[in-house]
């Protein structure tokens, strides 16, 4: 009798497990819209295609320098014993900047024209000895005719002419050396004095009063200072490889510097190096770029003589405040914004809306979308908008873009202008949305007021 009460207790058990997964199975088939029900849709974020005006943008940052800057390194070695320049100093070309002491040189000059006088005395000496020859040259040849000496005696006379005559131009050949030595002191001697090579300001002074300096003459030299024209600055970025083939010289830019974070500056192109800086060569992380140098339009730094735009109107004499001059300094940094390109009145949709599929895929799920001349088994990835058409459904519509900017791609054929595109979310649109998808637009959430009572 116990053992049928057992029985029948597993069999009431299994009974209501089964019933129990039954249920479930059936609400779960419920929710996803499988069993009874309507298709349940997917909620997703448009946008509509419009016509509106894309600029074409390449960023990039750097530092600020000037479009000029001399260095200056000197020509001979030796002490400083004169510096009349600090660092920011405005000077004038021709203006002196650094004297090195002169002793040694002078001494070679000293010397050198000495051996000038010793020269031009040595040649004055034989050009006396080869007149001298020449007259015993003369007498002989006169005894010879005559028959007075013998013909050895006249020939040795004019073999003394010929010597004489040959020392001579040497002599005359050592007072030229000489005076290129002279020649060459006195320019050694010159360089000792260090004068400004332009208009401009001291941007760099790495010297001090009685240190010793080496001439270029001696490997490449100690850098004494930089002049620099410090009101005519740029912007040196560099672009990656993939971006400067779209930049120009001549392109517009705008120029952002970290110093003035609330001002926007103009700025132009004005070069493009042909030679990459490539750096983390050989590794994972090796980066390809191009300098590419940006000439800052707006007024900036004072002038030369000390006035500029602030100097015109005194702040106290203006109604409001007047927005003061920047200030810029070599190696700032910033960021800039080149304007490649621009298309007006272009057919243009959000960048989130374009994604990329594989149309293989799509053929082997969906059938009829992909080449039939393609290899099975082969990818065609192509670029893809998800429109949304009347029934509320998704529609896979291949795109072709062009340009594109920091949120717009330029559509040049594909969707036109009004339809609706989906845009999100990211995960829908890159992965999971799949053609013929029922679709609702989502509803912004409002947000929470809080009262009080």
């Amino acid at each position: 009798m116990a053992k049928k009460k057992n029985a029948t207790k597993r069999i009431l058990t299994v009974l209501v497990i089964l019933i129990v997964v039954a249920v479930l199975l059936v609400i779960g088939l419920r929710a996803s819209g499988v069993v009874g029900g309507k298709e349940r849709a997917t909620e997703v974020e448009l946008a509509e295609v419009e016509i509106r005006t894309v600029t074409q943008l390449v960023t990039a940052s750097g530092n600020i320098q000037p479009e000029v800057e001399v260095r200056i390194s000197p020509d001979v070695s030796g002490e400083i014993v004169e510096l009349p320049i600090a660092e920011g100093d405005q000077v004038r070309r021709g203006q002196l900047l650094a004297r090195i002491k002169p002793d040694f040189y002078q001494a070679q000059l000293d010397q050198a024209e000495a051996s000038v006088m010793q020269s031009k005395a040595n040649e004055a000496q034989r050009r006396a000895d080869l007149l001298n020859s020449q007259l015993e040259l003369d007498r002989q040849r006169a005894l010879f005719t005559s028959g007075a000496i013998s013909e050895s005696a006249f020939q040795s006379a004019e073999t003394r002419f010929e010597t004489m005559k040959a020392s001579y131009e040497a002599s005359q050949y050592s007072v030229n050396i000489a005076e290129a030595r002279l020649k060459e002191a006195r320019e050694q001697l010159s360089k000792t004095v260090i004068y400004a090579p332009m208009d401009g300001t001291i941007s760099v002074l790495a010297i001090e009063l009685g240190e010793r300096v080496v001439g270029t003459t001696q490997m490449t030299g100690t850098e004494m200072m930089r002049v620099a024209k410090l009101n005519q600055m740029e912007m040196e970025v560099n672009v990656n490889e993939n971006d400067v083939v779209n930049v120009a010289v001549g392109d517009t830019a705008a120029i952002e510097i970290d110093a003035y974070p609330t001002r926007v500056f103009k700025g132009v192109v004005t070069e493009i190096a042909n030679s990459a800086r490539v750096s983390g060569m050989g590794s994972q992380e090796q980066i390809t770029n191009f300098p590419v140098k940006i000439r800052i339009l707006d007024p900036h730094n004072v002038s030369f003589d000390g006035t500029g735009a602030d100097d015109v109107v005194m702040n106290n004499e203006l109604p409001v405040a007047s927005t003061r001059m920047p200030n810029f300094r070599p190696g700032m940094s910033g960021t800039v914004d080149i304007f490649t390109h621009t298309v007006a009145g272009a057919t243009a949709i959000p960048i989130q809306a374009v994604t990329v599929r594989d149309y293989m895929q799509l053929d082997e799920e969906h059938g009829g979308i992909a080449d039939s001349l393609r290899t099975p088994g082969e990818e065609d990835l192509r670029r893809v908008v998800f429109v949304v058409d009347a029934e509320n459904r998704a529609r896979l519509v291949e795109v072709e873009t062009g340009i594109s900017d920091d949120s717009h791609y330029v559509i040049l054929s594909g969707v036109s202008v009004g339809d609706k595109v989906i845009t999100g979310p990211y995960r829908a649109v890159s992965r999971t949305l799949e053609p013929g998808t029922l679709v609702e637009e989502r509803k912004e959430q409002q947000p929470v007021r809080l009262t009080s009572n």
